[in-house]
């Protein structure tokens, strides 16, 4: 497995970057190579994905969600990875987002875009096209408040 973590400092108070991240379906607005992520329930997306000229579906498991304070993700079919995005209230207007990735490279373009550094590029990218939208809206699209519990070992 590789993994990367990244994180941006947005404008905006700490619910307001967690209800935009809550928002899955408009990950396409600022995140490269996401054309679809379609909600299937509180903990089940569906995501349409096309990097380097290969088009992928999978699906992934929110496993956990605090708010304000944590997302986590894992794929349930299709190319291995989870993830955890944290929020963390910098002062009343300003918020940390991280993000901490883990992945498996499919194939041998896959692994040398892994070891060129290509996904830490895009996920700083697409953590910057994020504070650009939170930012330039000044508020966020809609929230999901709901709290899914971490599941037990």
């Amino acid at each position: 497995m590789s993994g990367v973590t990244e994180h941006v400092d947005v404008s905006v108070p700490v619910r307001t970057a967690y209800d935009q991240w809550t928002q899955f379906e408009e990950f396409p607005h600022f995140m490269e190579g996401v054309e679809e992520v379609r909600q299937l329930s509180d903990t089940m997306t569906h995501w349409t994905v096309e990097i380097a000229g290969v088009k992928r579906e999978f699906d992934a498991e929110i496993t956990e969600q605090l708010p304000d304070e944590r997302v986590a993700w894992r794929s349930t079919n299709g190319a291995q990875q989870a993830g955890v995005v944290t929020f963390h209230r910098l002062d009343a207007d300003n918020t940390r987002v991280t993000l901490q990735l883990e992945f498996e490279p499919r194939g041998v373009v896959e692994q040398a875009g892994d070891k060129m550094g290509i996904v830490d590029r895009r996920a700083k990218g697409d953590l910057e096209r994020f504070k650009q939208y939170i930012e330039r809206r000044g508020q966020e699209t809609g929230a999901w408040r709901g709290k899914v519990d971490r599941p037990q070992p």
